[in-house]
């Protein structure tokens, strides 16, 4: 199902700078993003962008910026493109950085990184993500959260939500967590997202990520995942508030309202007005799929939610 590129440690590569970690990059025809992702990158000792079959020049910017690139070949089931790699790749460091093709690690976040490992007091470090949609900051909507970004090789994995997916689930992790075994920090710079400069590209993510969450909030999930709770960690508070928030009845137009008025995202101007749209919608769409699948499968009727 699975393959590396036999042609790995062959590839030529850019002199690479000689900070410690490796880092990991999920991409599909990322070609929009991923150079001015990899610039950013230039001090980090291995690069490994994980390719699925991109048809646009995607391998070829990777490349040409001395990473190596290995192709992942999905066919369903678990485990997904990041978990894979980790499991699976030969990687040099000792600690690995987890990052998408929209994201940007500035000077201070890689100094701050440096600064960490060198420290080894903790085994993972979480980041938060400054959103920019549509070419501009968002500073409101409720758009901001952090994850794990940075751990020790063999400290962490990804949670398994759900073991029975297939293609139309997108072929990496949406919405499982990163899990770290000890202690944990969180860095003070943010990693810059570059969430959506193409709404079409936007959309067509957004669709496979809700053909995920309506199977994990249907309740077809397995036993081991990161457990919803409002006084947790901020993964376990939102997850416990999306999961309470899904069962109201009109609970997108409620996220609309909770996310444009009451959280100011009139105050970042259209991009904010599109985000906070884009939001209600993608919550809209995986209820109506979740309504589906009560209505193709059998679902026990205290897991099921109001439509």
């Amino acid at each position: 199902m699975l393959e590396v590129n036999e042609a790995m440690h062959e590839q030529a590569q850019e002199t690479r700078g000689g900070l410690a970690i490796s880092v990991i990059i999920p991409a599909r025809n990322e070609a929009h993003n991923l150079s001015r992702c990899l610039v950013a990158l230039h001090n980090f000792g291995e690069v490994c962008v994980i390719d699925s079959q991109s048809t646009d020049e995607t391998v070829e910017i990777a490349r040409a910026h001395g990473a190596k690139v290995i192709q992942f070949h999905y066919t369903g089931g678990w485990p997904k493109k990041r978990q894979w790699a980790m499991d699976t790749l030969p990687l040099k460091f000792d600690w690995i950085l987890l990052l998408d093709a929209d994201e940007i690690v500035t000077s201070q976040l890689a100094a701050e990184m440096k600064t960490a490992i060198e420290d080894g007091t903790c085994n993972g470090y979480y980041a938060d993500l400054q959103m920019v949609f549509l070419g501009r900051t968002l500073r409101h909507c409720d758009a901001s959260f952090s994850k794990m970004v940075l751990f020790r090789r063999g400290a962490g994995r990804y949670e398994c939500r759900l073991k029975n997916q297939d293609a139309s689930m997108a072929d990496m992790e949406v919405h499982d967590h990163m899990l770290v075994r000890g202690k944990t920090a969180h860095l003070c710079n943010p990693i810059i997202h570059c969430n959506v400069e193409s709404l079409a590209r936007y959309i067509e993510k957004h669709n496979a990520y809700s053909n995920w969450e309506s199977r994990v909030l249907a309740g077809d999930t397995v036993s081991g995942e990161l457990s919803p709770k409002l006084f947790g960690s901020q993964a376990q508070r939102r997850r416990w508030l999306k999961k309470t928030f899904f069962r109201m009845p009109g609970s997108p137009i409620a996220l609309f309202i909770y996310r444009f008025l009451f959280r100011l995202g009139f105050l970042d101007g259209i991009p904010g007005l599109i985000y906070c749209c884009f939001q209600a919608i993608q919550m809209f769409h995986t209820k109506a799929k979740i309504f589906e699948l009560h209505q193709t499968q059998s679902v026990p009727k205290e897991k099921r939610m109001i439509a």
